[in-house]
């Protein structure tokens, strides 16, 4: 039940607002597949190539339900949108489980964040290795492409302990080989 690449095209296509959001969250999730492909290899783990294709893909289609709601939203409402498709649980998880270097039911609690108070960590190494490799990528304008140095820096204002986890992936999957320059 995993989509093919063209069946998760059609579904940005179809929720999109408008053209240019399309090119800006599809493109996006493209760079990001393009880095998770690129670290797989290096893992050492026995991860499902297509599944980490398909969840990068994937993982931030909520963008285009989120008008005027908090962007750390984006994750709940693509989970949502992607369950409401009927694609399966393990597929909807990638956008409700990728914020960050992952969210606990206390972040929520302690930052006010306007989600279900719950846990919205990463459980497989799929999730995880899809959650990295979307730190190394933002959609700013223009996108660009992000060191490690400037994401832990970035992350740090939510913690220490943030930091740490963040540089225990970049020892677990090694750090991407990035353009420099805009996307």
């Amino acid at each position: 039940m995993i989509p093919s690449d063209a069946e998760i095209r059609a579904l940005h296509r179809e929720h999109a607002p408008t053209r240019e959001m399309f090119e800006l969250v599809h493109g996006h999730c493209e760079v990001v597949r393009g880095i998770a492909e690129q670290l797989l290899p290096h893992t050492g783990r026995e991860l499902d190539a297509d599944l980490v294709r398909a969840g990068s893909l994937l993982h931030d289609i909520g963008v285009y339900r989120l008008g005027d709601a908090p962007y750390v939203r984006h994750g709940v409402l693509g989970h949502e949108l992607l369950a409401e498709e009927g694609l399966p649980e393990q597929l909807c998880r990638f956008a409700s489980h990728h914020t960050g270097v992952g969210l606990t039911a206390d972040d929520v609690r302690r930052q006010s964040l306007p989600l279900p108070v719950a846990d919205y960590l990463a459980e497989t190494g799929e999730e995880e290795l899809v959650m990295y490799a979307d730190k190394f990528h933002t959609k700013s304008h223009p996108p660009r492409f992000v060191s490690a140095e400037s994401y832990a820096a970035h992350v740090r204002r939510y913690g220490d302990d943030k930091v740490a986890i963040f540089q225990a992936m970049c020892g677990r999957y090694g750090l991407p080989d990035l353009p420099t320059g805009p996307r």
